[in-house]
């Protein structure tokens, strides 16, 4: 059984802090704030078996820019 409030981050950033990351509320996409933008995963039908349990995996596919 998945742990729906954590999920694992593919792609990205090779120096992206953490790998394994909290979700607030699971959907298709999750938000990661870095180095002044964002970094956009979006979910994938693979999970993956990690230290923390079976984890649904989100892929990288777009960073954006804060304004400033």
């Amino acid at each position: 059984m998945s742990d729906a409030t954590k999920a694992v981050l593919e792609g990205g950033p090779d120096d992206l802090p953490e790998r394994i990351v909290s979700v607030p509320t699971p959907g298709p996409d999750i938000k990661i704030p870095f180095r002044g933008g964002f970094e956009h995963f979006r979910s994938t039908t693979r999970e993956e078996q990690t230290s923390q349990g079976l984890l649904p995996v989100y892929e990288w596919w777009e960073r954006t820019e804060l304004p400033g």
